[in-house]
């Protein structure tokens, strides 16, 4: 490669860093608008709704009134699980280990797959952007698995020690050639690479047809 070459590819790497660094700064604004500001609108659209329901009569208003509240409900969950992709509260509260074996379990269980989730201590601490870096090449991992794989079995495994953190998503699903160049270069990998990278870690997968498929990052944990 030559050195014209190289440059390019630096400057494309710092800008795909800098695009996801302020990709998840957007993220967590949204998420902070919306907890706040749509959360209070919708809190206090239910406190109206209840005072009507006390002070009007009549079967056929109370139905509209319960139908109203069953709306409010479901645009209340509709906004937390949105607060919960763009800013996981588990994350930001206890760290990556809780968090990621939350999100994978819940989703597997959604979709009807199995896990085996193998976390010990190592952890637990580490840079915020090393959280979420390995937090989102999770969500595109697993989201792969679900859109692509046709697996019955996802196994998350994390653990680490006072340098290194090592995370392992494999499925039991119908695999890929890994090698080939249309999945080398698909823009779900490319970006899981670039997330690693950018915080100092390294990212691989292996998969092969009819075998299952395994993405492995390992991050440092001095990055503080």
């Amino acid at each position: 490669m030559s050195k014209q070459s190289e440059d390019r590819v630096r400057e494309l790497t710092s800008l795909s860093h800098h695009l996801q660094a302020l990709s998840e700064r957007e993220k967590w604004e949204l998420a902070r608008k919306l907890h706040d500001e749509l959360g209070g609108l919708l809190t206090a659209a239910k406190m109206d709704l209840s005072w009507l329901q006390s002070r009007l009569e009549g079967t056929a208003i109370q139905e509209r009134l319960s139908q109203l509240g069953g709306v409010l409900d479901e645009a209340m969950n509709l906004k937390r699980r949105v607060v919960e992709d763009l800013r996981p509260s588990l994350l930001e509260h206890f760290g990556l280990p809780t968090a990621v074996r939350d999100y994978v379990e819940s989703t597997c269980t959604r979709e009807g797959l199995q896990v085996e989730a193998d976390l010990v201590h190592g952890c637990e601490s580490m840079a915020k952007d090393t959280s979420i870096a390995l937090f989102r090449i999770v969500q595109e991992g697993l989201a792969n698995i679900i859109r692509h794989a046709h697996a019955k079995t996802v196994k998350l495994e994390l653990h680490g020690d006072e340098h290194n953190c090592v995370l392992t998503l494999s499925d039991d699903g119908r695999g890929f050639d890994a090698h080939s160049p249309e999945f080398r270069w698909s823009h779900g990998l490319w970006g899981m690479r670039q997330r690693a990278e950018g915080v100092g870690g390294n990212f691989d997968i292996k998969s092969s047809v009819g075998v299952g498929t395994t993405l492995s990052v390992a991050v440092p944990l001095s990055r503080q």
